[in-house]
């Protein structure tokens, strides 16, 4: 598992280990990291170009230290000064000392093999400043290596307010830092390759699951098992209008590890019709018998209140999606208040600004304004609603009400498409169902809805939802084999 830690528990723990170590020492390792990872990146050392970008601080220090160690190999480089008056003296002199230069020709940039983004750290906020903008938008032959974290983009929140550098490889020191995983900082940070210093950290708020971590959450069936062993997920979904959602949603719980779907929902016919497994009951969640979870949502119409109402009165988890997001935030979150078991929330942007606005009673935000500040917003939301929330969008972010959020590390642009929340819904439900809490199954199931779309999409080219549900099962056994 990936652990992000915020600017401030690195600079307490940066703090507490330089105290106990010789003076330097820390950057020391910090620039053989870099160094030894811009080598690997090299096709060979040796008269290869290499350019400097140097800010002021300890950011400019390891990438002149780690320059220095590349110009003892045999490499040509060169340092750009953003801020000559506030260069680090002890990186300089080094590099210096190595064979390297400094130069004022902005024009080495494009001609470079590599270049070392030393311009910000992680003590930066805001875009670039004018002296470093023509970088960000500057032609390129080489590899852009950014320290730390690129700059113009903020480490805690993965914001971009303004200009930024774009980079190939980001090498992080210590501890991965949340505004790498999240977008649009993701976007910006291309490869991100860790480096340990030794720093001894607290607990991380933001962690991203790795395929080994998933492996050991996914439910599987014992000898002993029979299908309502493995759990029942009930769907309430679709309508006259929608009749599609209930199949999406239906097709997604089938591949979710649970032993049986039972649908509940006026597309009951269209549904046996496709799925001849799925258990069908007339009415509403209410009368539909036992379940361990329920989806409640999807294309739900006119009908959506009257499912989610009978859903939450079951004292087991429910997962809330579309229409039934649309009359909770009518509702607000006293609608949850007197549930005992775990509710899972899964709005895109423009559903958790209606959603906060239904909490707040004030106009709902911007979904843009929502959308660049993803971590802030899944934990408001789940604050707010005291449940788990799931956001959808180019990162999935999973919060919990104690403020632990996961990124989901998978996904392709091509799942912005129709009904692919549907299939999502369907299969978190199912895995609810078999027994995972809602912060696992949220986090499992974007992971294996990512992994889906990318194998849907695999070549390039449009996919649509029934194509990721059709990947689910091949996916699932990606991340077991």
């Amino acid at each position: 598992m990936r652990h992000a830690h915020t600017v401030e528990q690195v600079r307490a723990a940066e703090a507490e280990l330089m105290a106990r170590l010789p003076e330097g020492t820390l950057m020391q390792r910090a620039a053989a990291g870099l160094a030894a990872t811009c080598a690997r990146l090299l096709p060979r050392v040796y008269g290869s170009r290499v350019v400097v970008l140097a800010g002021s601080g300890d950011n400019g220090g390891d990438a002149l230290y780690a320059g220095a160690r590349l110009a003892r190999r045999g490499a040509a480089v060169s340092a750009l000064l953003l801020a000559p008056e506030r260069v680090h003296t002890g990186g300089l002199a080094a590099l210096r000392a190595a064979g390297g230069r400094v130069t004022t020709d902005q024009g080495e940039f494009s001609r470079a093999d590599l270049v070392l983004d030393g311009i910000v750290g992680i003590g930066g906020r805001g875009g670039l400043r004018p002296e470093a903008q023509p970088y960000a938008a500057a032609e390129r032959r080489g590899v852009v290596v950014a320290v730390d974290v690129p700059s113009g983009v903020d480490p805690d929140s993965g914001a971009v307010p303004g200009a930024a550098l774009r980079a190939d490889v980001t090498v992080c020191f210590g501890t991965y830092k949340p505004g790498l995983l999240v977008d649009p900082g993701a976007s910006y940070a291309g490869i991100v390759q860790l480096v340990d210093i030794g720093l001894a950290l607290p607990g991380a708020g933001v962690t991203a699951l790795q395929h080994d971590d998933l492996a050991g959450m996914l439910p599987v069936p014992t000898v002993e098992s029979d299908k309502y062993r493995r759990g029942v997920v009930g769907v309430a979904a679709g309508s006259a209008r929608y009749p599609g959602a209930a199949l999406l949603a239906v097709a997604g719980a089938l591949r979710g590890g649970a032993g049986a779907v039972r649908y509940v929902g006026t597309a009951a016919e269209e549904v046996v019709r496709r799925f001849p497994e799925v258990l069908v009951t007339e009415g509403g969640p209410a009368g539909a018998g036992r379940v361990q979870a329920w989806v409640v949502g999807p294309g739900g119409g006119d009908g959506a209140a009257r499912a989610l109402e009978e859903a939450l009165a079951s004292p087991v988890p429910v997962l809330v999606d579309a229409d039934g997001l649309t009359e909770l935030a009518r509702l607000g979150p006293a609608a949850l208040a007197g549930r005992t078991a775990p509710t899972l929330l899964t709005p895109h942007t423009g559903e958790a600004a209606r959603l906060l606005a239904g909490a707040t009673a004030q106009a709902p935000p911007a979904a843009d304004e929502l959308a660049a500040a993803r971590l802030a917003s899944a934990r408001r939301l789940a604050a707010e609603y005291r449940a788990t929330v799931l956001l959808k969008g180019s990162t999935t972010v999973v919060a919990e009400p104690t403020g632990e959020v996961r990124v989901n590390p998978t996904g392709t642009s091509w799942l912005a498409t129709a009904g692919s929340g549907d299939v999502l819904a369907g299969l978190a439900g199912s895995l609810l169902a078999a027994g995972l809490g809602t912060l696992d199954a949220a986090s499992a199931a974007a992971y294996l809805h990512g992994l889906g779309g990318r194998e849907a999409a695999a070549g390039g080219g449009p996919v649509t939802a029934l194509d990721v549900a059709a990947r689910l099962g091949s996916a699932w056994r990606v991340v077991r084999g």
